[in-house]
């Protein structure tokens, strides 16, 4: 059996009481021809977007908890930020609420094509991610492909996508300072975590999860 993180495979066997005897853990890849820097300044510009840009994309459910984005961002103080929301959901409504309630500004774009995606992380300074729920999440890694480091809950498949000091950093959950912490740390150190985020395109690859499930295939085979 095959799992894409050691979260997951903790969760299939302690949870689920999944019974195999041999389960391996190989990430998924992503398409870093497709996820790769690219100048954002025509995306900032058809959204009428300037300065510094905290944002995520994907579904808005309320598992997602990206309401903690909106509040953490709100209590950055060591720059005034944009938080950049795309993509929609349930908890879309509720968002929009809290949006309304914070000094804050937020932007709901909408679902974006996938061609428009790398400019979306090429033009944010920092992602943010504060699902406890992804069994990998692969946006932290897209964003990572296009330079943009992650700061993300310290639950879940996060543990280990987000690899601090390289990628992004973490948080522990519930704790909404200590996210805007992070979210400020991550700004702060932006050139050199997008250095390492770049450095280290080439494992995030879908070529590098071929090699090594072939790797896997041949041992059992």
């Amino acid at each position: 059996m095959v799992c894409p993180s050691r979260p997951t495979k903790t969760h299939l066997r302690d949870t689920l009481g999944v019974s195999a005897s041999d389960i391996r853990v190989v990430p998924n890849g992503i398409d870093t021809d497709r996820f790769r820097p690219v100048d954002p300044t025509a995306f900032r510009e058809r959204y009428d977007l300037t300065g510094t840009l905290v944002g995520y994309t994907g579904r808005h459910g309320f598992e997602k908890q990206l309401e903690t984005l909106l509040v953490a961002a709100d209590g950055v103080e060591t720059e005034k930020i944009t938080v950049v929301l795309a993509g929609d959901g349930p908890a879309r409504p509720q968002l929009n609420r809290r949006a309304r309630d914070i000094d804050t500004e937020v932007r709901f774009l909408g679902w974006l094509s996938r061609e428009e995606l790398p400019a979306f992380y090429s033009a944010l300074d920092v992602f943010g991610f504060p699902s406890p729920v992804e069994t990998q999440g692969l946006v932290a890694l897209e964003a990572n492909a296009c330079g943009t480091p992650v700061v993300g809950v310290d639950r879940g498949a996060l543990t280990e996508t987000i690899v601090t000091n390289k990628t992004g950093y973490r948080y522990d959950p519930g704790d909404t300072d200590g996210f805007t912490a992070a979210i400020e740390r991550a700004l702060t150190n932006r050139p050199t975590l997008q250095q390492h985020c770049l450095d280290r395109r080439a494992q995030m690859s879908v070529e590098h999860a071929i090699d090594q499930l072939k790797s896997i295939y041949r041992s059992v085979v």
